[in-house]
């Protein structure tokens, strides 16, 4: 019979041996972390500050966002606490609420404002008499309400199957955070089906989105490719063109990640599809989405100067409230 135990901790996959590789781990993340925080923390700012930014379209990339930095404040700040710290511990509630926010934060309200911002496109391209109606605040608000709250509440329900189930195989997760699949593994019990079998039935809906997602561009390209304006085709080819490519990635990555058979598994080839979907959408979505858009560019270097700009009235302020007799000892 299974020896089931009690586990009050689980021991994450070490990312090297030595304590060379170990540092230079935690530098390279602790770059792509930070690199992470800045562009998605400057595409909230334009969004939030700039007011010709307040349409549904940049609605929806203020939530996107929003979830990238969820996701990978979820995983690579512990990543790079260990790798620093020489060890692998993570606490059992740490493990639940790294897959309670990563499931939130990555499956199901992510791709449901990737979902809705396929919509947005389809509906200002296709229907563009109907675009006030069809996407006012109200409407927005709504759409991001349903992804948030749905998203948490099935997050609520694989992390609730998935730590109700007995541990027999000890404690070592094969992957740099806790993820449901390697927990699963280590489980003893034919309840783990139940879990498998609510994985597969989102990954089911995922599915149905993307299938809504490529027909509402199958719609939006047919409708750009009519357009009599070279213009015209260069502005919604640079807004539909980056989200089909962050959607491509992140479901091709994510899917394979958390279904792909036993037989082909291994920690090499796990570690490398866990960095695809967890670290590298949130990393590289500001880029995608600023590359080719020339408003979100205007207003982050409006940002900027906005910024220096305060920051030298500022410095003048200080400086007036000196006394005459301390600037003249400094100079």
């Amino acid at each position: 019979m299974p020896n089931i135990s009690s586990v009050s901790e689980f021991l994450l996959l070490a990312l090297a041996d030595t304590r060379e590789l170990q540092l230079l781990h935690f530098a390279l993340l602790l770059g792509i972390y930070l690199a992470a925080l800045l562009g998605n923390g400057l595409i909230l700012s334009a969004v939030a500050c700039h007011h010709r930014l307040h349409t549904p379209m940049y609605f929806f990339l203020l939530n996107l966002a929003l979830l990238d930095l969820g996701c990978i404040s979820t995983t690579l700040p512990k990543a790079m606490a260990n790798a620093l710290w020489d060890t692998r511990a993570i606490s059992y509630q740490g493990c639940a609420a790294q897959v309670l926010f990563l499931v939130f934060f990555f499956f199901d309200a992510e791709f449901s404002i990737l979902t809705a911002m396929s919509y947005d496109r389809y509906v200002a391209i296709c229907k563009p008499l109907h675009y006030g109606s069809l996407l006012g605040s109200r409407a927005c608000a709504q759409m991001a309400a349903a992804a948030w709250g749905s998203g948490f509440l099935n997050a609520v329900l694989h992390t609730a199957n998935t730590f109700s189930l007995p541990l027999c195989h000890g404690n070592a997760v094969d992957q740099f955070f806790c993820e449901i699949p390697h927990i699963l593994k280590l489980s003893c019990s034919d309840a783990y089906l139940r879990e498998v079998r609510a994985l597969v039935f989102s990954v089911s809906l995922v599915l149905g989105c993307f299938v809504f997602i490529v027909l509402s561009y199958m719609q939006v390209f047919r409708a750009v490719l009519r357009m009599p304006s070279s213009q015209g085709r260069h502005k919604a080819f640079s807004t539909c063109l980056p989200h089909l490519a962050v959607v491509s990635l992140f479901l091709s990555t994510g899917i394979f990640a958390y279904l792909k058979p036993p037989s082909i598994s291994s920690p090499s080839l796990d570690l490398v599809v866990a960095v695809l979907y967890s670290v590298l959408p949130p990393a590289v979505n500001p880029l995608i989405y600023s590359m080719r858009n020339q408003e979100l560019k205007h207003a982050v270097r409006k940002l900027f100067h906005t910024s220096s700009f305060s920051i030298n009235n500022v410095h003048k302020i200080l400086i007036g409230f000196l006394p005459t007799n301390t600037l003249s000892a400094n100079s």
